[in-house]
C-alpha cells in the first residue's frame, strides 16, 4: 500500500480527494487541514506521497513544502489552480522539489473532481515512484533561506565555458527537447547551462496546461543566457533562442518564405500528451535531415518521444536520454532506451556539455 498525505484547507476537497483514492484500492491515506498539521503527520504517518494545496491559513502550501524537504523529503504533488498567479506559484513549488501539479476544479467541486478522478489517481501513483534527490535538495534548502520570489534553489548550474560563434542569417540544425513530470527543473539546469552564442534554436515541448507556459517561459528566460519565448503564434527560428510550445496546443514546424517558424497547432488526438513531443519531431524530420537535429528526451511520465526520436536516430540524428539516476521519472526517456533509440545516456548536468561538443567541430 502506499502511504498518501492529503493537505488541503477545504473539507470537501479532503472528503473527495479520501474517496478517490479510497477507491483506487492501493492507497493507506491521511490527512491534514494545513501545513502545520501536516508536518505533525510527517513522523507519526511517515507518508510516501503528498498531495499539498498552495493556498492555506497558518501555514501555505509552499512553506510546508520547504520543511517537507529538508524533514522527510518524499515526492509531493502540489494541488494548483490554473490562473497566472497559480502558474507562477506552482513553477516555484516545481523549483522548490514538488514533482508534479495537478489542477484544481474550478466549478461545482463535487461534479468537476470526478472528470479528473483517473488522472489525478495516476498522477499520484506515478509520484510515488519518482525519484527525490535527498542530500542535493537539503544543500538547495539551504541556499534558500533568504526571501525571495524565484527561489536560491531553482539557480541553474554555471554556464559551459566553450564559445560558438553564432550565425545570425543560417540555422544549421535544430535540438528538439521533450519532458513532462519533473521537467520545469530539469529544463532551468540544462538550459540555464547553455551559453547566449548556442547556435541551434531549441524547442521544447514540456506537457503543461495552456496557462503555465507563459510562467515557464518567462522564468527560464531570466535564469537563461538564451532567449527563451513560449510559441503563441508563428514564429521565426533564430540561434541563441528556446521556444517553449505552448500549452493545450502542439509545437510544430513548418517553412514560410523559406525560413523555418515555430507554430502551435490544434492538439491533434492522434497524440496522448500534449504539446506532443512525438509531433513536434515528426514535424521537424519532415522538414530537416535527420543529421541536422538532435532530441533530447528528459524526465516524464508516460512513452511520449520515444517513437518519434527513435526513428530519428534510426534515419541518422543523434538522441539523448537522461539517465535513470538523475530523472525524477525515468518514463519518458527509460522508453526511447528501451527501444534502442539513444544515442547517448546523460546525467541531467552533462547533457549541455553533450550538446556543446556535438556542435563543436
Amino acid at each position: 500500500m502506499t502511504k498518501l498525505l492529503i493537505v488541503d484547507d477545504s473539507a470537501l476537497m479532503r472528503r473527495l480527494l479520501t474517496e478517490i483514492f479510497t477507491t483506487a484500492g492501493d492507497f493507506e491515506i491521511a490527512v491534514a487541514r494545513n501545513g502545520a498539521e501536516a508536518l505533525e503527520q510527517l513522523g507519526t504517518f511517515s507518508p510516501d506521497v503528498i498531495t499539498l494545496d498552495i493556498h492555506m491559513p497558518e501555514m501555505d502550501g509552499l512553506a510546508c513544502l520547504d520543511r517537507i524537504m529538508v524533514l522527510h523529503p518524499c515526492p509531493v504533488v502540489m494541488v494548483s489552480s490554473l490562473t497566472a498567479e497559480g502558474a507562477e506559484e506552482t513553477l516555484e513549488a516545481l523549483a522548490l522539489g514538488a514533482v508534479d501539479f495537478i489542477p484544481k476544479p474550478k466549478g461545482a467541486l463535487s461534479l468537476e473532481i470526478d472528470a479528473i478522478a483517473a488522472d489525478l489517481v495516476a498522477r499520484v501513483r506515478s509520484a510515488a515512484t519518482a525519484r527525490v534527490p535527498r542530500s542535493h535538495r537539503l544543500q538547495e534548502r539551504l541556499r534558500a533561506r533568504a526571501p525571495r520570489r524565484l527561489p536560491a534553489a531553482s539557480n541553474p548550474p554555471a554556464s559551459v565555458q566553450t564559445t560558438i560563434d553564432p550565425s545570425p542569417t543560417d540555422i544549421p540544425g535544430l535540438v528538439l527537447v521533450g519532458c513532462s513530470t519533473g521537467g520545469p527543473p530539469a529544463l532551468d539546469r540544462l538550459l540555464g547551462s547553455l551559453p547566449a552564442g548556442f547556435p541551434w534554436p531549441v524547442l521544447v515541448a514540456q506537457h503543461m496546461p495552456g496557462s503555465f507556459t507563459g510562467p515557464l517561459a518567462r522564468r527560464l528566460d531570466r535564469l537563461c543566457a538564451l532567449d527563451v519565448m513560449e510559441v503563441d503564434k508563428a514564429t521565426p527560428l533564430a540561434s541563441g533562442h528556446a521556444y517553449i510550445g505552448r500549452g493545450d496546443a502542439d509545437l510544430i514546424l513548418s517553412r514560410r518564405a523559406g525560413h523555418l517558424v515555430a507554430l502551435p497547432a490544434p492538439m491533434s488526438e492522434a497524440y496522448l500528451w500534449h504539446p506532443s513531443v512525438d509531433r513536434l519531431v515528426d514535424s521537424a524530420l519532415r522538414l530537416l535531415p535527420p543529421q541536422r537535429l538532435i532530441g533530447v528526451l528528459m524526465t516524464g511520465m508516460g512513452n511520449d518521444g520515444a517513437a518519434a526520436m527513435a526513428r530519428l536516430k534510426q534515419a541518422g540524428g543523434q538522441t539523448i536520454a537522461e539517465a535513470e539516476s538523475t530523472a525524477v521519472v525515468w518514463g519518458m526517456p527509460g522508453a526511447l532506451v528501451s527501444r534502442g533509440g539513444a544515442s547517448r545516456i546523460c546525467a541531467l548536468d552533462t547533457i549541455a556539455g553533450e550538446l556543446m561538443a556535438l556542435l563543436t567541430p
